[in-house]
């Protein structure tokens, strides 16, 4: 789980609370006769003169086509929580909105391939917020994967190559424990709950609570709030304008363009062979993060696909 993005966001807001704590403080550029125009709390979380909206839960809500029991409390205080914290993460949420118009046509094509829900690509932002990371607990990649279960799922790692940090590699990997995961529960969240703790302690915890319905179960802190922030995040990006969250074409990220050379033999030396290829080491590693060493060994039969980015 990404935690980095909820310190950010508590952060900005604690910043933003002791800014509006000085007595008659107010922007440079407002003097203290003008009027500011109003502005409707459903369409953005900021107000002018530091004052700040809780932002509003959507009247209904669902993941992968199953609905969310928002009728009830608990669930409603739940998502609120999340919507809360998520919503004001501006500068994460920014930088994720530019990432998504590079990676989301990927996983999308992906998870369609493979008939999982569209919206398991929010899964994907909760995980890693687009790009590739590596948790505390050594999960790695855009999909967190641990070594183990990254090689269960199909994905080759060692210390020259790791597909855990490959978007396609990964989201495909991803997709078979999501299926593997559905089979056994019946139903798309509870698969996207045992993303985060495990079939084995869905199982176990569904077991001993007699339950399977992930919204009444209780489950480890961090489980019983992995959905919730799932769907925030759905609700954040699929709505990103109206809350504020703008950006024009240029501001986002685009796809890496450049050529795909099939490599079917070993390569020594990768800088020497990004140079004689018209590349650099950086450029080569940056457009290619799965590959992990200064080398490449090739087994006989197996054949990679590099990137050569254009500049």
């Amino acid at each position: 789980m990404n935690k980095y993005l909820w310190s950010l966001g508590l952060l900005s807001l604690i910043g933003t609370q002791e800014a509006a704590a000085k007595k008659n403080e107010r922007p440079a550029s407002v003097s203290a006769a003008e009027p500011t125009s109003p502005v409707k709390p459903e369409t953005t979380v900021l107000l002018n003169n530091n004052k700040w909206f809780a932002p509003k839960l959507p009247k209904s809500i669902a993941f992968a086509g199953e609905s969310t029991p928002l009728s009830r409390w608990d669930v409603k205080e739940r998502l609120d929580r999340e919507l809360l914290f998520n919503s004001y993460m501006h500068g994460s949420t920014i930088y994720i909105l530019k990432l998504a118009n590079r990676t989301f046509p990927i996983i999308e094509r992906i998870l369609k391939a493979n008939g999982v829900p569209d919206d398991f690509k929010y899964l994907c932002v909760a995980e890693s917020a687009l790009y590739n990371q590596v948790s505390k607990a050594g999960a790695v990649g855009y999909w967190q994967f641990l070594k183990a279960s990254g090689q269960q799922f199909g994905l080759e790692i060692t210390d020259e190559v790791d597909e855990r940090y490959d978007l396609e590699r990964s989201t495909e990997a991803a997709c078979r424990y999501l299926k593997q995961a559905y089979a056994k529960f019946g139903n798309w969240t509870a698969a996207a709950a045992s993303y985060n703790m495990g079939m084995g302690g869905f199982s176990n915890y569904s077991s001993q609570q007699y339950e399977s319905n992930y919204y009444n179960l209780l489950l480890p802190e961090e489980t019983n709030r992995y959905v919730y922030r799932i769907l925030a995040l759905k609700h954040i990006i699929a709505n990103a304008d109206k809350l504020g969250f703008v950006l024009d074409n240029e501001d986002v990220y685009q796809p890496i363009t450049g050529r795909n050379l099939q490599v079917s033999s070993s390569i020594g030396d990768l800088a020497a062979w990004a140079k004689q290829n018209g590349s650099t080491y950086q450029q080569i590693k940056i457009a290619n993060q799965w590959l992990r060493g200064k080398s490449l060994s090739v087994r006989p039969g197996k054949t990679y696909s590099i990137l050569i980015p254009n500049t």
